[in-house]
């Protein structure tokens, strides 16, 4: 499986793909979690120590060597195909079943940018979503930028994660226009931080076009989890039953 997951920032993404990463390692899958936005914090949710872990887009010396240009160089030739299958095993740390690989992003030139370390990266996606035998799941910012034309066919569900809020569901509105602009049509939807029925509703009623798959409810659990910086608990009966929900529903 190659689950994308995408939002506003502060929806709650991060808590779902580290939730998803760990229900499926349960489930005996050896799971990749991608962190792929700028914030990088899914270490933590997954309860992984990320510390001195420098995101691949910060490795110049690693881009250096893969592509054979420093980042940072104007002009010159470099590879657009450098190898990158050995670098989920050599640069992510693992807990309970689960590895976390740290991409980080491009900070400038644009999403269109070319240059070593948008290669390098592009070139690792491809990797993980058409190549990679694991279940990956993506954890992303708002954009899509990580992938491509190429690799968007790779992708089994897109996943856009969206609270009960106008600001939310127009940012999901965005995120299907640039996934059908690239042509990935696999898209859904997870409601996150409802409270009651009325909020679902209201979720049901403004995502047109995107199908909701599962709805991860408010939980003082996962607030407090975030409070005291650890993962959480996926034994919570509310929290469990959802994410089976969503899982099945991504699985079938």
């Amino acid at each position: 499986m190659k689950i994308a997951v995408s939002g506003k920032g502060g929806v709650g993404k991060t808590t779902l793909s580290s939730l998803l990463a760990r229900h499926w390692a349960r489930e005996g899958f050896r799971v990749l979690a991608v962190d792929a936005d700028p914030d990088a914090n899914l270490g933590s949710a997954l309860g992984i120590d990320t510390t001195g872990i420098v995101p691949v887009a910060k490795m110049e010396d690693l881009i250096a060597e893969r592509t054979g240009v420093q980042p940072g160089t104007v002009g010159g030739f470099f590879k657009m195909n450098p190898k990158v299958d050995d670098l989920p095993e050599a640069l992510g740390r693992e807990k309970d079943g689960v590895r976390v690989l740290i991409m980080g992003t491009v900070k400038k030139g644009g999403g269109g940018c070319v240059c070593p370390e948008s290669v390098l990266l592009k070139a690792l996606v491809s990797h993980l979503v058409l190549y990679e035998k694991d279940a990956v799941i993506m954890d992303m910012e708002a954009g899509i930028e990580h992938l491509g034309r190429g690799t968007a066919q790779g992708v089994d569900r897109l996943v856009i994660v969206v609270e009960p809020g106008r600001r939310s569901i127009e940012t999901a509105a965005k995120v299907r226009q640039l996934t059908q602009d690239i042509g990935l049509h696999k898209v859904a939807a997870v409601g996150s931080k409802v409270r009651n029925k009325k909020e679902e509703e209201f979720l049901h009623a403004n995502l047109a076009g995107i199908p909701i798959v599962g709805i991860l409810p408010f939980s003082e659990e996962i607030a407090n989890a975030d409070l005291e910086n650890r993962p959480p608990n996926l034994d919570d009966p509310e929290i469990n039953a959802a994410v089976k929900k969503i899982a099945a529903a991504l699985e079938e």
